[in-house]
């Protein structure tokens, strides 16, 4: 399992939401280029990256930001926010996004996502958020009438890096993860699914260590790193064990 602590952009600045609610944020820092430094000090293999403004507007919003990121570190980063024509995903790929993350124009433009995952093999993944069991688009400020497992299964042969499942209900509130319903998509498809969205403590990184939960490729951990509630070296030292014992 990787552990990808989480840089969200709003404003140029780093910031954790509740539930995804633009007027519900709190700002963690000013500096997401040195944010990103201090993740890979720690020992971190990813990043994850969100343009958060990106989101709203349907085109990137933070570039700067990330362009700081990206020179700051020398880990991979995956990135989402605003990403839903072709150039501006081979834009991100060009500066060096070793990820990008499709969401809604996963659900509103499939043949995009295709198309992008032929072309960059390995490099693109679809982020589904679901509220309510439906999965939400345009920064989660509107649900389809689309079930996860349903976007799930319209990728499972496209060739996709991964899915990133996010239970917005949980998003930012430190209540754990929606364990159950992350294996059940995990369990749906084939494409290695990174769980999101509640992870609050060293608690829930030795859940998902457990044997019943080998099918989820990672988890997004976010405002419990910033608050201090995770440890990152005992995080990162029981995932180390973890894989030691099994391989």
């Amino acid at each position: 399992m990787i552990l990808y602590p989480a840089i969200d952009l709003k404003g140029g600045r780093c910031v954790r939401l509740v539930q995804g609610d633009m007027d519900r944020a709190t700002v963690f820092g000013d500096d997401p280029a040195g944010q990103a430094a201090v993740f890979a000090a720690q020992g971190f293999s990813w990043l994850h990256v969100v343009d958060l403004d990106g989101a709203f507007a349907g085109a990137p919003r933070n570039a700067e930001a990330v362009d700081s990121i990206l020179a700051s570190v020398d880990i991979p980063v995956q990135l989402g926010g605003g990403i839903r024509d072709m150039k501006t995903l081979e834009g991100w790929i060009a500066k060096g996004v070793a990820r990008v993350i499709i969401g809604t124009a996963a659900v509103r433009d499939p043949g995009f996502v295709r198309e992008a995952a032929r072309l960059h093999p390995g490099k693109v993944a679809v982020g589904i958020d679901a509220k309510d069991g439906r999965v939400a688009v345009e920064g989660w400020a509107q649900t389809s009438s689309m079930t996860a497992e349903e976007l799930g299964r319209r990728f499972e042969d496209a060739g996709v890096a991964a899915i990133i499942y996010t239970d917005i209900a949980r998003d930012g509130i430190l209540k754990g993860l929606n364990v159950e319903m992350t294996l059940a998509l995990a369990e749906a498809v084939k494409v290695p699914v990174i769980a999101s969205g509640g992870l609050a403590s060293i608690a829930d990184v030795h859940r998902l260590l457990e044997p019943d939960c080998a099918l989820i490729a990672g988890a997004i951990t976010g405002r419990a790193l910033y608050d201090g509630r995770i440890d990152p070296v005992a995080a990162l030292a029981a995932i180390a064990a973890a894989r030691a014992a099994s391989s």
